[in-house]
């Protein structure tokens, strides 16, 4: 039987988030999430489009259609043809949310890092750590969203927490990246830092204000950017917990590598 994903795209781009920003990668795009954040500025991946959209020259955006689902060999192809030698940094997992496809990616993984040599990183809701179990001896570094309530309107603190010690657990490098929106509760990101250093202190956190910059319209709701006084005094508290705290937005959006 044939092994086949889900697609929205395959493509070459500068990575704009985390702690790999500013580096190039290949980008694998999932279809397909299960979390409804309020932020969220890929809602179409939420479901399955009939096509994918494959880039076929290294960040020449020359997309080509082809159906959804894709199978296996055919994905390991498309990623081979863009893998220029050395211009690549690593190869993102992202979506939607990839680790709904992880009987997919278990199979997949071992020939993506035999063919490629590159790095494999997920991107991730971090909220299916039973899934994360299955892929995880296959990744190299993994960036966990961590979703505050009064940001994103999802709640999965017990979730994230056994998530995160798996990564821990296994070694690969872990970071994780938290939303916040001037509606951001003080509390919530107290809650967040705790759950992360009682993993390790070492473990580093983005604060990520949500962008664009301007305010965002989602149906009936608007989210703001939070100020600089906010997202200032918020570093302050979060740095007596963790020792590595960073504010970077999303930098692919501001040099239009969208």
């Amino acid at each position: 039987m044939t092994t086949t994903t889900r697609l929205i795209e395959v493509f070459s781009a500068i990575q704009g988030e985390g702690l790999n920003v500013g580096t190039r990668q290949i980008f694998i795009r999932f279809a397909l999430c299960d979390l409804r954040c309020r932020f969220c500025d890929s809602a179409h991946t939420w479901t399955v489009p009939s096509t994918c959209h494959i880039e076929r020259s290294p960040g020449l955006r020359d997309f080509e259609l082809y159906d959804n689902p894709v199978s296996l060999d055919l994905l390991l192809q498309w990623v081979q043809q863009l893998d220029v030698p050395g211009l690549h940094d690593s190869i993102s997992l992202t979506g939607g949310e990839p680790l709904l496809h992880s009987t997919f990616l278990l199979k997949f993984l071992p020939q993506l890092q035999k063919y490629t040599g590159l790095p494999i990183y997920l991107e991730t809701g971090g909220h299916r750590p039973q899934q994360l179990a299955v892929v995880l001896p296959h990744l190299d570094s993994v960036g966990m969203d961590l979703k505050l309530p009064s940001v994103s309107g999802e709640s999965h603190w017990q979730e994230h927490a056994e998530f995160l010690q798996l990564c821990y657990q296994a070694n690969v490098e872990i970071f994780v990246k938290v939303i916040v929106s001037s509606e951001t509760d003080i509390a919530e990101l107290h809650q967040a830092a705790e759950l992360v250093a009682n993993v390790s202190p070492e473990i580093p956190l983005f604060l990520q204000p949500v962008t664009p910059l301007n305010n965002i319209q989602k149906s009936d709701q608007v989210i703001f950017a939070p100020t600089p006084a906010q997202v200032l005094t918020w570093q302050a508290k979060i740095k007596q917990m963790l020792k590595h705290v960073r504010v970077v937005p999303q930098t692919h959006k501001m040099l239009n590598q969208l």
